[in-house]
């Protein structure tokens, strides 16, 4: 995570789920970043990606010149490289580097040293640096940092790289090549992208955040590469996401599969059976990125949070929570990957039959919900939704693929939930179905009934839903997802709006006929993406800032559906917005 200033302040090495050795994002610079920046008054700056790729360019102006800050991580070979280039684009511009190295999530000071090729060596426990570079480097306050300059046409490269510490030294790299190897490498992954209709760059943005969000080894995809920034800015809110969520399986699938990005597809799929193997009683909301089970919660006291917001969490809790919507999510998954002609592992279905035997059993519990609320569980309408769609999907692949399958229980099942859900989670009052059974308030998941083929668009039911969203649970033209009538405990303004939610309201619409109102809701989110095209969980209207983890998966996979929803709105196609309901 690179700051306008030129500044790394979050890294979490050599995985997503690692302890950080840059998290001034969460504290200070004392908790470890890497600067490069003009040591004189800076002018004017600004970035961007290169196109069709990730590799970023800050680009410096001050009274004597311009200078260019060009940042990369090379496809990974045997180590991990952080690559910073400093190029020279008019004058001559004086430069400060200051390299704090803190591992532990800024906790731990490594023991220094240079090495015989004069490269410079940074030691903590299991984990090791290597800075190498031609510039001088000098120690101050177990600070490195260097003053250099750099003239038009010049390139000073400097070359951090990870690499367990009981390991010999990882060799260097080519700076220059590394950087060609890496344009050359996204241009072709996105050479792939079949996505050709409105908002194109947006969309392939969106996909290239996707893949840099996704551990290559085991195809997971994390649903953002940050903890604890704030859901409501200074609250307590605040959560770990640096985990893959079984939730989003359905979406994320039909996001790659649709824009052409099936070797993505598949290895999430995989990743998702692995994860979920073994008894269904034990499934989990979440998982770590190699499919981890535990994921224990604790706070590091010693960070003061994202502008002040505390407590900083490592770990996430709601992972031990019982959620009844991921067994909807994971067989819907399954479904679209076999209509999506995705070849499965043979025992997927002998693990879906195992996972609708134990929901049989379990369904009617009361659980905490697609939100993760803590506390005594509710009969949540969209978990209950969403149990339905897992017999829903098992009888139609069993229908048409031939399986053998309980059709005469599953459809049985299928029903009772159907007219539960009707019956106890509508409320005539309100003309809505809400967030749970008997409850007065709306909950924005409920916007995804007819995207999942529970009822069409068309139902007088969902209308009314769609209204009293539009009524109670916007604020300044995006969706929250919580119902602000709430009473809470939190003595705090209500979060940001959800973006997803708002995202999700677009896709209800185009179901609906209303492509202008669905077509307007996109341009407001796309249009508070930051400069680079990318997007946090939730928005805060009265600030006008994105709040919560970053880049958020979640979002960028709903803003790719949406895209496809409106273009396919305008041309004889149906997805992905009718896909699920299939």
């Amino acid at each position: 995570m690179v700051g306008r200033n030129g500044s790394i302040d979050w890294l979490c090495w050599p995985a997503f789920d690692s302890d950080a050795c840059f998290t001034a994002l969460l504290g200070t610079h004392k908790h470890g970043r890497w600067l490069i920046a003009p040591a004189e008054e800076i002018v004017k700056s600004s970035r961007r990606y290169w196109d069709n790729t990730l590799i970023l360019e800050t680009r410096f102006e001050t009274a004597n010149g311009v200078v260019a800050l060009i940042d990369f991580m090379p496809p990974r070979g045997n180590a991990s490289d952080v690559v910073r280039l400093l190029r020279g684009v008019r004058g001559r511009v004086k430069l400060r580097m200051e390299l704090v190295i803190r591992f532990g999530f800024g906790t731990d000071i490594p023991w220094v040293k240079r090495t015989d090729d004069g490269a410079l060596l940074a030691i903590c426990g299991q984990d090791m640096t290597v800075l190498r570079t031609p510039v001088e480097t000098r120690g101050e306050d177990m600070t490195t940092v260097a003053d250099f300059a750099v003239g038009e046409g010049e390139t000073i490269p400097f070359v951090l790289t990870y690499g367990p510490s009981h390991l010999p030294l990882p060799g260097p790299i080519n700076p220059a090549q590394a950087l060609q190897d890496t344009e050359d490498f996204w241009t072709d992954w996105c050479s792939h992208c079949t996505y050709e209709g409105d908002n194109r760059d947006l969309v392939l943005r969106s996909l290239i955040t996707l893949k840099a969000l996704t551990y290559g080894p085991t195809g997971g995809i994390v649903a953002a590469p940050t903890t604890s920034l704030p859901e409501k800015l200074g609250g307590a809110r605040n959560w770990d996401y640096r985990f893959c969520w079984p939730r989003d399986a359905t979406f994320t699938l039909l996001a790659l599969m649709n824009s052409g990005y099936t070797e993505e597809a598949s290895a999430w799929h995989n990743w998702l059976l692995r994860a979920v193997a073994g008894s269904p009683a034990n499934m989990q909301i979440m998982y770590g990125i190699m499919g981890q089970r535990r994921l224990l919660e604790w706070e590091a006291g010693w960070l003061p949070g994202y502008e002040g917001a505390q407590p900083v969490r490592i770990g996430n809790a709601a992972h031990a929570q019982l959620q009844l919507d991921v067994y909807g999510e994971l067989i819907d998954a399954f479904h679209q990957s076999r209509m999506a002609e995705l070849e499965l592992d043979e025992g997927s279905w002998a693990l879906e039959c195992a996972v609708l035997q134990h929901l049989a059993d379990v369904w009617d519990q009361p659980d905490h919900g697609i939100w993760e609320r803590r506390g005594e569980g509710r009969h949540y309408v969209s978990s209950k939704v969403m149990t339905w769609v897992a017999f829903d999907r098992g009888i139609k692949s069993a229908e048409k693929f031939g399986f053998d399958a309980p059709l005469d229980r599953w459809r049985t099942l299928r029903d009772t939930i159907c007219r539960e859900v009707c019956d106890k989670g509508f409320n005539h009052e309100q003309n809505a179905f809400v967030e749970s059974y008997g409850s007065q308030l709306l909950d924005a998941s409920i916007l995804l009934l007819p995207a999942v083929g529970f009822l069409p668009a068309s139902d007088p039911r969902v209308r009314g839903t769609i209204e009293a969203i539009e009524k109670y649970m916007m604020r300044d033209g995006f969706v929250l997802r919580h119902d602000p009538r709430e009473i809470s405990e939190e003595r705090q303004p209500i979060e940001g709006a959800f973006l997803a939610c708002t995202l999700w309201l677009a896709d209800a619409y185009v179901l609906s006929g209303e492509i202008a109102k669905a077509q307007a809701l996109f341009d407001r989110v796309v249009g508070i993406a930051n400069d680079l095209g990318l997007l946090a969980e939730e928005f805060d209207s009265g600030e006008g800032r994105q709040t919560g983890n970053f880049p958020q998966a979640l979002t960028h996979i709903a803003l790719i559906n949406t895209a496809h929803n409106l273009s396919d709105a305008k041309q004889p196609l149906e997805k992905p917005a009718m896909q699920r309901s299939k």
